[in-house]
């Protein structure tokens, strides 16, 4: 039976490159000085004074979810046609 690939990773020389230097500075984790300068051109580039790399959009939704101040009982609009990922961090 031949298998079917969702997605082929490809990675060339930059990207090559990076991963290289993760391993060889041990910062393999979602910390670090690439993540400390990927906020801050994310932010630089939007003009705000921060910004939150996060893990996921799961994350990413979780942390909205928390910063527009939504309490037990609030009524959150999500689409009807949806992953559970879009629910789970409002539930």
């Amino acid at each position: 039976m031949k298998k079917i690939p969702l997605a082929t990773p490809t990675m060339h020389t930059e990207e090559q490159q990076y991963i290289q230097k993760a391993f060889e500075t041990n910062w393999i984790s979602s910390l670090g000085p690439n993540v400390d300068e990927f906020e801050d051109k994310v932010a630089a580039y939007v003009g705000a004074s921060s910004s939150a790399a996060l893990s996921s959009g799961t994350a990413a939704l979780h942390l909205s979810v928390v910063l527009a101040g939504v309490k037990e009982n609030d009524v959150v609009f999500i689409p009807s046609l949806t992953f559970a990922a879009s629910v789970n961090p409002v539930r």
